[in-house]
């Protein structure tokens, strides 16, 4: 028997919970802020499509572990297949994103985002493409994408627009600047804000309510209000993965991410 030291194992990237029909999702990841790599990505892919097949659930809630809720796509595994113009890594992760968007959109349990802290790019789109979002006082949101010139994805050009309008996106999209809770709430990005230490209750609160309702009749409001989107929302991912892969490959994109390392402003010239 060996008195060898083994390594610990690694924590689970996503955790999850059921509660009396909840199933809460938890990206764990808190070091990197939630940071969206292949593994986690691929977790929530295959936790929300096994989910969608579960009747014993009536509602999902998604959150974040630590201070933030998605800080986006992990730029170190980014930065790294840019270096070598690699985009087989960000291809699986996009592939894999529009998935877990569809996933989410048409599945026919209400899913709600707890968004505990920063919600930037990829990790602001999951928090739209649930159903309801419930944001902590501190939460932060940004489409912070063009800071490193890429394309949005996970369905941001998709759903954004409809909840602000064409010229609000615009602006939020062109500029990638962060926004607070209460300014989320005045342009109906979020439904509620809640203090910190509320957040987990108010959250609770809501989804309770809504496991506890009819679920036949809440399930048919869910596939009325969003059921019919999968066309047009494949499509808009479609494009945006198109996009993302081609400003990815550019010389702003490279820029980009290395000026978001050496902390500072970056230099693009348009190639």
């Amino acid at each position: 028997m060996s008195n060898s030291a083994q390594p610990a194992p690694a924590a689970p990237v996503l955790l999850e919970a059921r509660h009396e029909g909840i199933a809460t999702l938890v990206m764990n990841r808190a070091h990197r802020l939630n940071a969206l790599n292949t593994k986690l990505i691929m977790a929530l892919c295959s936790a929300f499509t096994r989910i969608s097949k579960d009747e014993s659930v009536r509602v999902v809630v998604l959150t974040g572990a630590g201070r933030a809720f998605c800080a986006g796509g992990d730029l170190a595994q980014i930065a790294e297949g840019r270096a070598s113009s690699d985009s087989k890594e960000l291809e699986l992760l996009l592939a894999t994103g529009m998935e877990v968007v569809i996933a989410m959109r048409i599945m026919p349990q209400p899913v709600i985002a707890a968004v505990n802290g920063a919600a930037a790019g990829a990790g602001m789109n999951l928090a739209l493409a649930a159903d309801i979002r419930i944001a902590a006082e501190e939460a932060m949101f940004g489409q912070n994408f063009a800071k490193v010139g890429l394309f949005p994805d996970f369905g941001g050009t998709y759903f954004l627009p409809q909840l602000v309008g064409p010229a609000k996106a615009a602006e939020l999209f062109y500029t990638g600047d962060m926004i607070d809770a209460k300014t989320a709430l005045r342009l109906g990005i979020v439904n509620h804000v809640a203090p910190a230490a509320r957040l987990e209750a108010e959250t609770r609160s809501l989804a309770q309510k809504i496991a506890q309702g009819p679920p036949l009749a809440i399930r048919a409001v869910k596939k009325t209000l969003f059921g019919g989107e999968r066309e047009k929302l494949t499509l808009a991912l479609a494009r945006e993965h198109a996009e993302q892969t081609q400003c990815y490959l550019s010389e702003d994109c490279k820029e980009g991410i290395q000026a978001f390392f050496e902390k500072r402003p970056p230099k693009f010239r348009g190639k």
